[in-house]
């Protein structure tokens, strides 16, 4: 009998249930909590944001064969680890990416507009209308860092409200994508937006050579990725100081609670719990892509059965 492990959050166990009849299927908290036999004894491990499985965690997993992400992200995933146990991984990087746009969009005009902003100095008793006069984002340049699902989605549905765009230029970024060389944007544009997997090039990339290059322009800063591609604590000061006119932070997970500035005067922050893709037409779309795949891995019709 075919045995599926869930952490929670990342499928419907209804559904997996229904698409391959017979598994035994569970849910976990965590890796670290799963129960040593399910572990032991475990096919098939589906996986959702914020998970590390690698070369420390895969002897626990003796029987796995197939890990399913239901997202796109790797961060976590040891690729190499898997591919040494010939462990196949599958994952969807298609039905998150608008979503996580629309989210973008959202902070890009709330961040222009000094929405955060005049609503956290509301709370701390002050009326700070005369602070909240803006430049329109019709004027803005945009710069976009990285060119994968969710930034390609970004341009498209952002590019109408700016009046330029531009990838940052890389060799993967596809040629018809409007680019400049990277150590020109910074210089360039009004807002920044990242979409970067993280990755040891691209820890704290958005740090203290960014930010003294882009002081002049006192830019608004907006995160889809992952928020290790941000120096945050240099953020937060150059926020606090100006050197940011915004700052915008969708990739909040509970550990990163304690990053976050509490109390102080007022700042131009939206900070999100990791809701880009919290859409219900996104998770029925995974949970469907979840299901099916695990069937077809795991029963004899499947291209790539036990």
């Amino acid at each position: 009998m075919p045995a599926i492990v869930a952490v929670r959050g990342s499928a419907d166990l209804n559904l997996l249930g229904k698409a391959v009849p017979g598994a035994a299927v569970h849910e976990i908290h965590t890796l670290e909590e799963a129960d040593p036999e399910q572990a032991r004894t475990a096919d098939v491990l589906v996986l959702r944001s914020g998970v590390r499985l690698g070369a420390a965690q895969l002897p626990d997993w003796p029987a796995l064969r197939h890990v399913i992400r239901a997202g796109s992200g790797l961060d976590g995933i040891d690729t190499s680890a898997l591919a040494a146990r010939g462990i196949a991984l599958h994952r969807n990087t298609g039905p998150a990416a608008y979503a996580v746009a629309e989210w973008a969009l959202v902070a890009l005009l709330s961040l222009a507009r000094r929405i955060p902003y005049g609503q956290a100095a509301l709370a701390a008793g002050e009326h700070a209308k005369t602070a909240c006069l803006t430049e329109p984002v019709s004027r803005m340049r945009l710069a976009i860092w990285g060119a994968g699902p969710v930034g390609r989605a970004c341009g498209r549905l952002l590019r109408p409200h700016v009046r330029e765009l531009a990838y940052a230029a890389r060799p993967s970024v596809p040629a018809h994508l409007p680019q400049r060389p990277a150590d020109t944007l910074p210089a360039w544009a009004d807002s920044h937006l990242v979409a970067l997997p993280l990755g040891p090039q691209t820890m704290r990339l958005f740090g203290g050579g960014f930010l003294s290059a882009a002081r002049h322009r006192s830019p608004l800063l907006i995160c889809v990725g992952r928020l290790g591609t941000l120096d945050l604590p240099a953020c937060l000061e150059a926020l606090a100081c100006g050197d940011l006119s915004g700052l915008a932070l969708d990739p909040i997970d509970q550990d990163d609670l304690a990053l976050l500035p509490t109390g102080g005067p007022p700042l131009n922050l939206l900070a999100t719990p990791h809701i880009g893709a919290q859409r219900t037409d996104v998770r029925s779309a995974l949970d469907a892509w979840v299901a099916s795949t695990a069937h077809r891995v795991l029963t004899p019709t499947g291209s790539q059965a036990r």
